[in-house]
């Protein structure tokens, strides 16, 4: 597998238009780019980072919604030998100060707004002194950041804006960037991957470019092929979108459809116009998709789809999907493995693709380890599980606790998730350790307790959270979204649940809600739904 590791982000691009070239790569807001229009894009905007002066190495941070330019900067920056240190769009002036600069970033490419988010005016706001020196800027409160690139109206002061940047790289010219490309170290720093920051400040995890061949062996396990259009609404500041929708098309000249931001309704319609092959997302992303579908039908060409189950609480949802949309396969993965280290492929069962988390892939080991102990589980034991491989990251940024935390001497990746291995080999994803409650010494798995409460025939979705407790330390709360048109009481549900499951499993509180607080990837910020009932009961 020698071949895999002289591969690059940026080489691969180049790979794809010398094999697809006048074949479309991806369209956006009705402008549509062949591959080698792609490249020829991309090109120009690594040529434009060399103008600008980003050396090789450096980290450059990336904070704008999805659109074309994105695309050519996640390329692009490969291309120049830079660091992609993509920023969640939800954060703002302070998350955005923490991550620029906790990752050491030389260069900013920001949008300047999208929608009502005004993106500079936060930038403005928290660089208060912007001056130039003979090596860039000096930029107050950034004592690294030394460039700032714009994508839209220019306000802030000394910025280069986008077409500024495109005409300096007119004087690169194409052997300098062959050069600076060929140069690039597959085992170098690709990425810096902030992990959603739910609790604390996020931590930066770092990749190489060796996730290229996880990507690859993924297209290859789901038979993906240059006739397959994915729909891609995912943020593309994360793994997910960034990997298997927009590398995997990438490897296997596929093209796909890019929005903004996730809609389903617009999603569904645009898959039936454009013939979407392939759909993605997580079960809230499904949820809304089964619920669009619904209210409309639409006649769609979807054969596959990728929806992460295995976890109690998703199956009902994947369920529904097999029988409204298509098959989708299910896998293990977090930012820290880049994207999935499991996964299913077509062949295997419907009850295998639902209700387990995939089969490792391969050049990975799994162990399933009692947390008290550290003794292997036995088949079908639940535990913590460890993850070995190649594309496992190489620690987090500048945190040698955190890492030492969650990576040993045996390079063994301790993901803090709960899960177990089946007999047929297929991994169950179960929950998050931290998510565990501790009801008077008993362990309640919240997933466990939110399929019980999507069976009912009155509940669209169900989240289980912790609520402090003087007696048994904390309790069960349950915030419970009804389906349109249906009513049930709180003492209800709860009384519907006695004598069926254990008791300490059961809610002691209910919360009705519209909507939950999520995150730009799709999950429930629960430490929100914590305040939130604190709020509430307290």
């Amino acid at each position: 597998m020698d071949w895999y590791r002289k591969r690059t982000l940026g080489g691969i691009l180049d790979e794809a238009a010398q094999r697809w070239g006048e074949r479309e790569a991806f369209s956006f807001n009705g402008q549509r780019w062949t591959y080698a229009a792609f490249l020829e894009q991309t090109n120009r905007l690594a040529k434009g980072l060399i103008a600008l002066g980003v050396q090789p190495g450096e980290h450059v941070a990336v904070w704008m919604t999805n659109r074309a330019e994105w695309l050519f900067v996640m390329f692009g920056i490969a291309k120049a030998g830079g660091c992609i240190v993509p920023l969640n769009t939800r954060y703002r002036t302070d998350d955005v100060a923490y991550t620029l600069t906790q990752s050491r970033s030389r260069t900013l490419i920001s949008l300047d707004r999208s929608g009502p988010v005004d993106y500079q005016s936060m930038l403005m706001e928290s660089m208060p002194s912007i001056t130039k020196t003979p090596t860039g800027l000096a930029i107050e409160n950034y004592p690294d950041l030394e460039r700032l690139v714009i994508l839209g109206e220019l306000r802030l002061p000394h910025a280069t804006g986008w077409a500024q940047l495109l005409a300096l790289g007119e004087g690169v010219s194409d052997a300098t960037l062959a050069a600076r490309a060929a140069a690039v170290d597959p085992d170098g720093l690709m990425m810096l991957a902030y992990t959603s920051g739910t609790t604390g400040h996020p931590k930066g995890v770092m990749h190489s470019h060796r996730p290229i061949r996880n990507t690859h062996e993924r297209g290859q396990v789901m038979g993906y092929t240059k006739f397959d259009v994915h729909m891609n609404y995912l943020p593309l500041f994360h793994i997910y979108a960034f990997s298997e929708i927009v590398m995997m098309s990438v490897l296997c000249g596929s093209r796909h459809v890019m929005m903004d931001a996730f809609d389903a309704e617009r999603a569904l319609d645009m898959a039936e116009q454009e013939r979407a092959t392939v759909l993605h997302g997580f079960e809230a992303h499904w949820l809304d998709l089964l619920t669009a579908q619904a209210r409309k039908a639409r006649t769609l060409n979807v054969r596959i789809g990728t929806l992460p189950s295995g976890v109690e609480s998703t199956i009902p949802i994947a369920e529904r999907v097999q029988d409204v949309f298509c098959p989708t396969i299910s896998g293990f993965g977090m930012s820290e493995s880049w994207a999935y280290v499991s996964v299913n492929n077509p062949l295997h069962t419907r009850e295998q693709r639902v209700q387990a988390s995939g089969y490792p892939m391969n050049d990975y080991e799994f162990r399933v380890v009692n947390v008290d102990t550290g003794a292997e589980q036995p088949v079908d034991e639940a535990g913590e599980l460890w993850v070995r491989g190649y594309a496992v990251m190489q620690g987090y940024w500048e945190k040698p606790e955190a890492t030492h935390e969650a990576l040993d001497a045996a390079g063994w990746l301790h993901t803090g998730d709960m899960a177990r291995l089946r007999g047929d080999g297929h991994l169950v994803f179960l929950g998050r350790y931290k998510d565990m409650l501790k009801v008077g010494g008993e362990n309640v798995s919240p997933a466990e307790v939110e399929a019980y409460l999507r069976k009912m025939p009155e509940i669209m979705d169900a989240a289980v959270v912790a609520y402090p407790d003087p007696r048994l330390a904390e309790v069960p709360v349950a915030f419970v979204i009804l389906k349109a048109g249906q009513q049930v009481s709180a003492e209800e549900l709860i009384a519907r649940m006695k004598g069926k499951i254990a008791g300490y499993k059961i809610p002691r509180h209910v919360v009705f809600t519209d909507s939950y607080p999520m995150t730009s990837s799709g999950k429930i910020r629960k430490i929100e739904l914590r305040a939130q009932a604190r709020t509430l009961l307290d």
